[in-house]
């Protein structure tokens, strides 16, 4: 990654703390203008937002578009207040109403502004995923209307032919409730935050995520989806599936090391202290932000997960 891109990363993924303790500003010009919409093959597109070049500009994780016949499906929703925006970003592809939306985990960068379009609106998470919304100030009281009304354990399809979405759920990751959106008829998945960059993750213990499982975790993605060659990412343009091969193999490194580092008695921190970002992964950061990552935060999780 130049280094440019980083820095704004950096800055960008910073307002990810307000978004996930539900503190997130209201959008900004900046922000706004972040969201480009971007094909990424026939009928699919992604609206952006995440990598933008400081905190104003951030707007939630990247919203996958799939234009059906019968309306517009989109994965994730952003923060609060950009529902308007997002519609607007829709519009400028097709003309077809937004009916249907799939989120990928809890976080309300991501769900935030599911509110906006209604509590009739067709919408679709993970069962633990809607658990952990449950406790989420932005669908408790009245706005519980706004929850997801229909759920799923393992496997969900809906639509079929080209218009077929592909749901699936392998394990602890991020969260709990990770799901993975396939579009099998264009190759591609959006598998929000279990990838959100090429760095440590953050991982959220508090709503079941989870560091050790993790690297598992895409690995039974890698063996139980096949046919995919493009990847929508949680906070990054899209990659390969080559590249989320390499990042279950950087996970499943971490983990290996911070169980080695357990057994052979170092404590937590001495273990981030010892763990390098291997130089054969091109392109990696240790972090995008100390909050949000790193080897120490990864690490504690890890030991307290070993200690369970």
């Amino acid at each position: 990654m130049k280094r440019v891109f980083l820095l704004g990363l950096v800055l960008t993924i910073g307002g990810l703390s307000l978004a996930v303790s539900g503190q997130a500003p209201g959008p900004s010009a900046k922000s706004i203008d972040a969201m480009k919409i971007q094909k990424v093959k026939d009928n699919l597109y992604v609206i952006g937002g995440s990598g933008a070049e400081d905190n104003s500009a951030f707007s939630g994780g990247n919203v996958a578009v799939f234009v059906t016949d019968a309306g517009v499906t989109i994965v994730d929703a952003k923060l609060p207040g950009f529902g308007p925006t997002i519609v607007e970003r829709v519009k400028s592809v097709t003309n077809k109403p937004i009916t249907r939306i799939i989120n990928t985990h809890t976080h309300n960068d991501h769900t935030g502004s599911n509110e906006f379009f209604g509590a009739s609106i067709e919408s679709i998470v993970q069962e633990n995923t809607k658990a952990n919304m449950v406790k989420m100030e932005e669908f408790s009281g009245a706005k519980a209307q706004f929850l997801p009304k229909k759920t799923y354990k393992d496997t969900m399809r809906v639509g079929s032919g080209k218009d077929e979405i592909d749901l699936y759920y392998f394990g602890r990751a991020h969260t709990n409730g990770d799901t993975f959106v396939v579009f099998p008829a264009l190759r591609t998945m959006h598998v929000g935050d279990v990838f959100a960059w090429k760095a440590l993750p953050y991982v959220d213990a508090d709503n079941g995520g989870s560091v050790m499982q993790g690297g598992q975790t895409i690995g039974k993605l890698v063996a139980g989806v096949k046919n995919v060659d493009t990847i929508i990412n949680g906070h990054i343009p899209t990659s390969s599936w080559a590249d989320l091969k390499e990042y279950q193999q950087f996970l499943t490194e971490f983990a290996a090391f911070a169980e080695k580092e357990a057994k052979a008695g170092k404590t937590s921190a001495q273990a981030a202290d010892a763990w390098k970002l291997d130089p054969k992964y091109k392109g990696y950061v240790v972090s995008v932000n100390p909050m949000f990552g790193g080897a120490r935060a990864n690490m504690d999780i890890a030991y307290a997960e070993m200690k369970k």
